[in-house]
């Protein structure tokens, strides 16, 4: 019997299916459009699972902005912080675009920072680097710094919090791939300005597409909120004096998000579990190694299970790896990309990354490359960037493994049994 495709993060719905429950309220009191209970009420859920502390301090008192997508919150947080045409923000290089095509929105221009070693996040060495430098060569500090919780794992956000503060700067923390990920027992998006989440469909909890963005207090809320409708004034008509966005989330999404929050707690519970399983039947393979928690600050919340594959690891196939030119999208948005005119370009993953990637995919396994660094991307080939050759080094050699609630027991061990069957000698 045929196998099923075990994916990367599958969206999974209660099983007291209260989505459709919310849902059907939306439809049958007519709320099927943006803002209405659902909203109000998937805000406050949002709060309640972000101020919760666990580092023995009080509970915070942060409030939530429910969008229509995590790109949207980073586009707002940065807009809230000043940025413009002109301006310089410093990014984590080694992120999804949704990180910095924000930045270009505004007119400003992307300062990438590369990884430090442990987290695969932003060096905040290279962080202050890279603010040093920019104040030399540009004689205006950057507007902004936005650090990325890659595949779940916190940031060193002590150290970019203590950088960002002496200098100044204030942090946008792109949470969106973190939803429920701790450092030291804070929530990840609670530390800096603004915090961005991400309710896309493969994300920790979905909301079939959707963000939220995570507030310092009732001003900055009450901020956003009216940016996001459309910035309108206080008249019986339309008024604008700034420009504002269409970006508030819909009554019909807000009602999946509302029954996803009563999963939430056991969707990240698993992502740990499947991690662990990983960790334990492939920590004796030589030439490969499962990426975790650093240590006790760090509390990821494993969105996607990553691995890396020693150069020197032969792979079945691997002579054939980037033989044929791709002609639709690697998992997803087949139909809306342009068709590669190479299989090559000049920053790819090593040939048994990929030979390794295909013999999965044959055996019904979605897996996939860790993100290309921005830096490497050629719509920011002219962009400010300060390196140390960790994001490349790890874009040659990872890969991301299936973590989602489907993903069982069964099938990890069965995709590390393709694995393992995958490597020569």
């Amino acid at each position: 019997m045929a196998r099923n495709r075990i994916y990367l993060c599958l969206a999974h719905m209660s099983e007291a299916g209260l989505e459709q429950k919310y849902v059907k309220e939306a439809f049958d009191t007519n709320w099927v459009v943006p803002l209405g209970p659902n909203v109000n009420g998937f805000e406050e859920d949002l709060e309640n699972f972000v101020n919760e502390n666990r580092n023995g301090n009080e509970k915070l008192s942060k409030r939530v902005v429910a969008l229509s997508a995590g790109t949207a919150a980073v586009h707002l947080g940065l807009l809230d912080c000043g940025v413009g045409y002109g301006d310089e923000v410093i990014v984590q290089s080694f992120t999804f675009c949704a990180s910095s095509h924000p930045i270009t929105y505004l007119g400003a221009t992307p300062v990438f920072v590369d990884s430090e070693k442990d987290s695969w996040n932003i060096d905040p060495d290279l962080l202050e680097e890279a603010i040093k430098d920019r104040i030399a060569k540009t004689g205006r500090k950057p507007k902004a710094i936005v650090p990325v919780a890659l595949y779940g794992m916190p940031y060193q956000i002590d150290r970019i919090m203590e950088i960002a503060d002496r200098y100044g700067i204030p942090v946008v923390e792109d949470a969106a791939e973190g939803f429920g990920s701790r450092w030291k027992g804070q929530v990840l998006g609670t530390f800096g300005k603004y915090g961005v989440l991400s309710f896309n469909g493969n994300k920790m909890i979905t909301t079939s597409g959707g963000g939220a963005l995570i507030t310092e207090d009732e001003e900055q809320w009450r901020k956003i909120m009216w940016y996001a409708t459309q910035a309108r004034e206080a008249y019986p008509y339309y008024q604008h004096e700034a420009i504002g966005y269409n970006y508030r989330m819909s009554n019909i999404c807000a009602g999946i998000g509302r029954g996803q929050m009563t999963v939430a707690n056991d969707h990240i519970a698993h992502h740990k579990h499947v991690q662990a399983l990983y960790e334990e039947l492939l920590k004796d393979v030589p030439g490969i190694k499962v990426h975790g928690n650093p240590d006790s600050r760090y509390d990821s919340n494993y969105w996607l299970c990553t691995m890396t594959i020693d150069p020197e690891v032969r792979i079945k196939g691997q002579e054939n790896a980037y033989k044929t030119i791709v002609t639709g999208a690697v998992g997803g948005a087949a139909g809306v990309i342009h068709v590669a005119e190479s299989a090559h370009t000049d920053c790819e993953p090593n040939a048994n990354v990929e030979a390794l990637r295909m013999v999965l995919d044959a055996a019904q396994v979605e897996a996939r490359p860790l993100w290309k660094p921005m830096h490497k991307q050629p719509v920011y080939k002219n962009a400010p960037a300060y390196l140390n050759g960790v994001s490349e080094a790890l874009f040659k050699i990872g890969m991301c493994l299936p973590s989602g609630p489907y993903v069982s027991d069964d099938d990890v061990r069965y995709i590390v049994d393709c694995i393992k069957n995958a490597i020569v000698g």
